[in-house]
């Protein structure tokens, strides 16, 4: 029978989960985080909007400064734990398998994807910070999807691969998280810290160069031979990610550096006229990338880019 067949199919999967991970906080079964998620996507969609419908923006600069800064130092201690783990400690950058044992390195890197995957739903306040702020506008749909599938498709990582090449992008991301959300924190404390936020300029590229590791670093698994890699679906879903996000933030970089979109007022002035058409580009359109990220070309925003917690630099 057909529908039997497919039950087996999802019991298989389950029966070979990875057993030392099955009692940790929210891993007994997807049900807790899908309630999480609705509430989060009702929130940030529905309620929240209509809440504050008739009341002040809240002003939660403070609370975003250390918002920000904790995510930077739970970030560094990813990334450390990641290194310790696997990655600066055995692991080859090549074919890394999952290590299923109850050795403490494993388990150690076990527990650091389960931190990741928490991270996840930390995260969420980025859109709560927008609501709470009347930033409406910056809660788009690709936002909001991308803040609601990381927690399952990491759910699914912890449950049956925690560990192993499938966690390259993770670290990876950790380390872009922490210049990221530093450069948030900084522009939230004021305009008296804007001189310490020279590198944004190369905050875009960063963020490119994450994106094409991550596709070539998972593109390796399909050139080799003998990788015998327990779940490769889950290498497939991140290799797909990362390559998504590079077209997207590709395409970003096309329309805002290529078309001058980016440029200085008096750039795009004269590139306009050139065009014969006068008009230069002000406003621009919002990019969105992995992490919940705006770039946008505004002239408003520090170096023409959102986060997902939506500081710009010339806010009061």
């Amino acid at each position: 029978m057909p529908g039997l067949s497919r039950y087996s199919g999802i019991m298989f999967y389950f029966v070979h989960s990875d057993p030392r991970t099955e009692d940790w906080p929210l891993m007994a079964s997807p049900i807790a985080q899908t309630l999480i998620v609705i509430a989060y996507i009702y929130f940030v969609t529905t309620l929240g909007p209509r809440l504050m419908e008739n009341r002040k923006p809240f002003d939660l600069k403070n609370a975003m400064v250390v918002y920000n800064f904790s995510i930077v130092g739970f970030s560094i201690y990813m990334i450390y734990e990641y290194l310790m783990s696997g990655w600066a400690n055995g692991y080859s950058y090549g074919c890394d398998l999952v290590d299923y044992s109850s050795n403490p390195l494993a388990v150690r890197m076990a527990w650091t994807c389960w931190l990741y995957y928490f991270s996840k739903f930390i995260e969420m306040l980025d859109t709560i910070f927008f609501v709470l702020r009347k930033k409406t506008s910056q809660v788009t749909f690709l936002h909001v999807f991308h803040h609601s599938i990381m927690p399952f498709t990491w759910w699914f990582g912890v449950k049956f691969s925690a560990g192993g090449m499938g966690t390259f992008h993770a670290m990876l991301n950790c380390c872009v998280h922490v210049l990221m959300y530093s450069y948030y924190a900084v522009c939230a404390m004021g305009p008296a810290y804007q001189k310490y936020l020279w590198w944004k300029k190369y905050m875009t590229t960063i963020q490119l160069v994450q994106f094409v590791m991550v596709t070539v670093h998972i593109g390796q698994f399909i050139f080799m031979k003998d990788c015998p890699y327990k779940f490769p679906v889950l290498l497939y879903i991140v290799g797909l990610y990362g390559l998504i996000f590079l077209v997207l933030f590709l395409n970003f970089w096309y329309h805002a550096y290529t078309k001058g979109k980016r440029l200085p007022k008096v750039a795009q002035k004269s590139k306009a006229l050139q065009n014969g058409n006068g008009v230069h580009h002000s406003n621009g359109v919002a990019k969105e990338a992995t992490n919940g990220i705006f770039y946008g070309t505004t002239n408003k925003v520090a170096n023409g880019f959102h986060h997902g917690n939506g500081i710009h630099k010339k806010e009061k």
